[in-house]
């Protein structure tokens, strides 16, 4: 079971200023609910648990799309439109995360070797977009406050992950010898 990162926890702050800066400078959109809601997101998934929170009927984690769509359909595995919502808000934040953050995960699914994944013809993009529509779609009440959120998350899906495309290259830059280096120099 995971543990909340604390609101003032160092990690949620750079991914917040990481993904703010990003969405802002580079891609200028600086909408704070967008940013704060991809930058809870980067923090949650730091938990490798939360990645694959979603279980089956067998309580096995579901670590596939074509799994989790199964999953959110209601004339199939989900039990009520509340477990169906959350599951493609799961789905979104999956392929939102991997499509932006490991594009090189999706790369390797598409190679001849992986042919036999089950997500070798997902397209994460169009899956994500989607589900959060499905999202924004399927009112709850103490939800109903986000549903322009997860619209305006399946309409600039591609966007987000272009983002998270640029937080991954500041996480990339911050590994950098060189980097650290000047960083420490500047901090101490």
């Amino acid at each position: 079971m995971s543990t909340q990162v604390p609101p003032r926890h160092p990690l949620r702050q750079l991914f917040g200023a990481l993904t703010e800066k990003s969405f802002t400078e580079h891609l200028g959109w600086p909408d704070a609910k967008v940013t704060s809601y991809v930058s809870d997101l980067l923090v949650d998934f730091t938990h490798t648990d939360q990645l694959y929170k979603i279980r089956n009927r067998q309580n096995q984690p579901v670590d596939s799309v074509v799994d989790l769509l199964f999953e959110s359909e209601v004339m199939l595995e989900a039990q009520s439109l509340d477990r169906e919502r959350d599951v493609h808000r799961h789905i979104g934040d999956f392929t939102l995360f991997m499509a932006g953050l490991f594009p090189e995960y999706l790369r390797r699914l598409k190679s001849t070797g992986l042919i036999y994944h089950k997500d070798f013809l997902v397209d994460y993009v169009k899956t994500g977009k989607r589900s959060y529509g499905i999202v924004a779609q399927i009112g709850r009440d103490d939800a109903e406050a986000n549903l322009p959120l997860f619209k305006k998350l399946s309409e600039n899906f591609e966007l987000c992950v272009t983002g998270l495309g640029f937080v991954r290259s500041d996480l990339d830059r911050m590994q950098d010898p060189a980097y650290k280096k000047t960083r420490d120099l500047l901090l101490n």
